[in-house]
């Protein structure tokens, strides 16, 4: 069993920043893959962002690239989501999860698949 547990989200303006951090206890948080994912009212849950066990890699969503970043401290087990330039569309409850599969664009990009989640985090953006 592994047990996710958002924070950082929080109402901010326009342009800001946010990190946020998912802290994992449980089964051995290195060798999984973690995701983040977000969900505004109304839509479904989509992808942001996706870092490989051991840092390789890394992939994100283009409605993010170059404004959010992924980064992950085994030593802490704990991964985190750096995100700049803050956005009205940006709002959303973001969540983080991890799958224990090998790394593949296809996989770590869906929702399906993914083992374990938290709770998620609010993060609202004003315009």
């Amino acid at each position: 069993q592994v047990r996710l547990v958002e924070s950082g989200g929080g109402l901010v303006q326009a342009g800001d920043s946010l990190r946020l951090s998912c802290a994992a206890s449980g089964r051995a948080f290195s060798r999984g893959i973690m995701g983040w994912f977000r969900q505004a009212p109304g839509k479904e849950r989509e992808f942001v962002a996706a870092m490989d066990r051991n840092d390789d890699n890394t992939y994100y969503s283009d409605s993010v690239k170059g404004r959010f970043s992924i980064s992950r401290d085994n030593g802490q087990n704990t991964v985190y989501l750096q995100m700049n330039s803050l956005k009205p569309e940006d709002t959303a409850v973001y969540y983080c999860a991890t799958k224990y599969v090998a790394w593949s664009i296809a996989l770590v990009t869906s929702t399906r698949g993914y083992d374990y989640w938290g709770q998620g985090t609010q993060v609202t953006v004003s315009s």
